[in-house]
């Protein structure tokens, strides 16, 4: 099969490539040449800016294309329409974020979506989940039938440029008190990399059509589970400390960034973590143990991690100040 990845250098895409290339298709990736030049030589790769550039397609023709990098619906249209006669298939990859409402459990994928107030608006951190809604559109308009979006959670494991699930293999492996937040029994859910990689390929293989929530099922893993999984190949004496919610916010601790994975009841978001995947898994969707994901993310972070600060996690300083005054201020 001749493969299009629209991006294919970073992360997700990145692990699709490695998997289209394993299983014997001809892979072409069209990117900047900015992140990861050098991977990939047995690829075609296509250098160019998707948003006006994308005449270097011009001339090329594929049984599928891909979409990691689609952000902004003005350009996901260019690339769409474009392709539309150049391609027999387009997969978008989405997420779970367009939905409107997280106080909600259970969201499957027929749940309302959120709206762009401004349709011109392309301030993608303020607007992420809206437009990534309206790209699916695009997508849709411009494929039809042979449009398959997928919309996965929280991506995990190795070469995740984000920290927010890496950080905890990593900072238990360090050994000594661990601010965790919450309790042991509460629900995280997410998806290893290489899970939806796989899956994702195999769903373009079959030209599939339709959208697809793309992560573990709801309740598979405990942030208990997490911790413990983490304990255990880390090599090093880590004691969890399990801090309420309602400390952590007197505290000033920042859900989801400085403590990645906390969605706290505060935020009143229990669907974030706990979206309906039932039409994945009907349709192949698989998931290899947490040991793996948690054993294979701390081993990439010890050897191949960007040197630099974290994007996620607690300042070491403001752990022990935290820990401190769950001491009682000792």
């Amino acid at each position: 099969m001749d493969v299009l990845l629209l991006g294919g250098t970073k992360f997700l895409g990145k692990h699709i490539a490695e998997t289209a290339l394993r299983r014997g298709h001809r892979v072409t990736l069209f990117h900047r040449g900015l992140t990861n030049p050098g991977l990939f030589p047995d690829a075609e790769h296509i250098t160019g800016d998707r948003d006006g550039g994308l005449d270097h397609l011009k001339g090329g023709r594929w049984d599928a294309v891909i979409d990691t990098s689609g952000y902004v619906p003005r350009v996901v249209r260019q690339s769409a329409r474009q392709l539309a006669e150049l391609a027999d298939h387009y997969t978008f990859i989405s997420s779970v974020s367009v939905y409107a409402d997280f106080s909600v459990l259970d969201i499957a994928e027929d749940a309302p979506l959120l709206a762009l107030e401004d349709p011109a608006d392309e301030n993608v951190a303020a607007h992420y989940g809206a437009l990534k809604a309206r790209c699916e559109d695009e997508v849709r308009a411009a494929f039809g039938e042979r449009a398959l979006v997928i919309r996965p959670g929280l991506i995990v494991g190795p070469d995740d440029p984000t920290d927010r699930f890496t950080y905890w293999p990593w900072r238990l492996a360090q050994g000594g008190d661990v601010l965790v937040p919450g309790s042991p029994g509460r629900v995280i859910q997410f998806i290893d990399v290489r899970d939806l990689a796989e899956w994702t390929l195999r769903m373009a293989e079959a030209k599939a059509n339709g959208t697809y929530n793309a992560t573990q099922p709801a309740g598979m893993a405990t942030m208990g589970d997490l911790v413990q999984a983490c304990r255990h190949i880390g090599a090093a004496a880590s004691n969890p400390i399990w801090a309420e919610e309602a400390f952590l916010h007197k505290h000033g601790a920042a859900e989801w960034t400085e403590l990645p994975l906390w969605v706290s009841e505060k935020m009143n978001w229990p669907g974030f973590m706990a979206v309906n995947v039932k039409r994945a898994v009907e349709a192949g969707l698989t998931f290899r143990p947490l040991s793996d994901t948690t054993a294979d993310t701390l081993d990439w972070c010890r050897r191949l991690r960007p040197e630099g600060g974290w994007k996620a996690g607690l300042d070491a300083e403001k752990e022990r100040h935290l820990l401190r005054q769950l001491y009682g201020g000792k």
